[in-house]
């Protein structure tokens, strides 16, 4: 008796990005209720699954979603209004605009715009760290799509919605005891930087996200003018700083960390805090090249981020893979950062700097059904010699054929199936 499913997505080359690396030809992702239930040949599946929907892959390559480890979804507002700046500058510029444009309407219409972005290329994931999250988890739930935020904090009134930072620090409190656990997702906080907090709310933030089990991020030595203003104020630079507070740990994920010490990387790695890498942000705003080629080997995870579609353009994470492949070889080693490394950190690294490698980042029965189809028939893309290679030095965005959060299919044959493509973008050219 067939085994009923939902759907079954078949007849492609599978890039499962487990451990071993499993790439199965012309295989087959069976899934019920979200979860990958089986994964194996297309003829034994068909077999075995009677489908209520089904994917025919058929010439295309199947893969994870890919993971956005560090993003500011609606600044999605802001593009285009803060290039060829300095970090710093960029920061003045933002909070300013930010002050006279957020409110939760605006928020959910960039965030809604966003995650039609997003889900065209390919991204079934993202942390976002950005205010009204409220919003932006209400557009995502009706889009059906996969996202990580909560409350953020900087030591100004919150340009949002006015709250002081201990009226906010309580109702950063109460949002956490709101929120219900479900697979593949956990609680986060977001701590701007170093720069914006003091040690003292620091470290009052990194307690409350113990005490909930949640995820902290938070950016940290960014570029070199940021490590400088932390180390005049406290003496320290930012990551030695957090590590002499105690923060750094396996629920804490740095974005940038682009000016690190030596010392600073084994601190991450003996503490098993996580690193989100954002290539083209870090290249676009001049803050530097992060050493990403000494991190794992060292022994710390490193996802993939876009950071926000003002200082990146761009939410495109396929793009920033070939960035991350690309950039670290520019030293003079073409064995820097490889196709499969970097592939990797938009899957499975990604998940796990989240904390959620055992939910998201590789196809494997058990883990939540997030997938994407890449057609693979594009001239661009023969001969096909190598997936990895493909996905990261060939293939682009625009290849994203078919996009799958939760067993739910979002993007079918280039069409997106939750959200109303032309309403979305009048919305966003009504803001501009």
């Amino acid at each position: 008796m067939s085994e009923h499913v939902d759907p079954l997505v078949h007849g492609g080359d599978v890039l499962t990005v487990d451990e071993t690396g499993t790439l199965v030809r012309n295989g087959a992702v069976a899934v019920r209720e979200g979860e990958i239930v089986a994964l194996g040949q297309t003829e034994e599946l068909g077999r075995a699954c009677a489908a209520a929907e089904t994917v025919d892959a058929a010439g295309c390559l199947v893969v994870p979603g890919l993971v956005n480890a560090h993003t500011h979804l609606a600044m999605t507002l802001l593009r285009g209004r803060a290039d060829d700046v300095t970090l710093q500058g960029f920061l003045e510029r933002v909070l300013r605009w930010e002050t006279e444009l957020l409110s939760p309407k605006n928020v959910a219409a960039a965030v809604r715009g966003a995650i039609a972005e997003s889900l065209r290329a390919g991204v079934t994931s993202a942390l976002d760290m950005y205010w009204f999250h409220e919003a932006a988890e209400r557009v995502a739930r009706e889009a059906g799509r996969r996202l990580h935020t909560g409350p953020s904090f900087m030591d100004v009134p919150d340009p949002a919605d006015g709250r002081a930072y201990e009226e906010r620090l309580e109702w950063a409190r109460r949002d956490l005891a709101d929120r219900s656990r479900r697979p593949g997702t956990r609680p986060v906080l977001f701590a701007h930087s170093a720069c914006t907090l003091n040690p003292d709310q620091v470290i009052e933030i990194a307690a409350l996200a113990r005490e909930f089990g949640a995820l902290l991020h938070i950016h940290a030595a960014e570029n070199a003018t940021e490590v400088a203003t932390v180390e005049v104020r406290y003496g320290k630079r930012p990551v030695e700083l957090l590590d002499s507070l105690g923060i750094l740990g396996p629920d804490l994920l740095l974005a940038h960390a682009v000016d690190l010490t030596g010392p600073e990387i084994t601190a991450l790695a003996r503490t098993g805090t996580s690193v989100a890498h954002c290539p083209v942000s870090n290249m676009k705003l001049g803050c530097g090249i992060a050493p990403v080629p000494r991190l794992p080997s060292a022994g710390v995870t490193v996802g993939l981020g876009t950071d926000g579609a003002v200082s990146s353009n761009s939410l495109d994470v396929l793009g920033a893979v070939r960035q991350a492949a690309m950039v670290h070889k520019a030293a003079g080693d073409p064995t820097a950062v490889g196709a499969e490394q970097a592939v990797s950190m938009a899957t499975i690294e990604g998940a796990r700097a989240l904390g959620l490698g055992d939910h998201l980042g590789s196809l494997e029965p058990g883990k939540r059904a997030d997938l994407i189809v890449l057609d693979l028939g594009g001239p661009h893309l023969r001969p096909r010699h190598d997936p990895w290679s493909t996905l990261a030095y060939a293939a682009h965005s625009a290849d994203v054929r078919d996009t799958v959060v939760e067993g739910r299919v979002l993007m079918r044959d280039r069409v997106l199936t939750t959200l109303d493509e032309a309403a979305v973008l009048a919305d966003l050219e009504s803001l501009s």
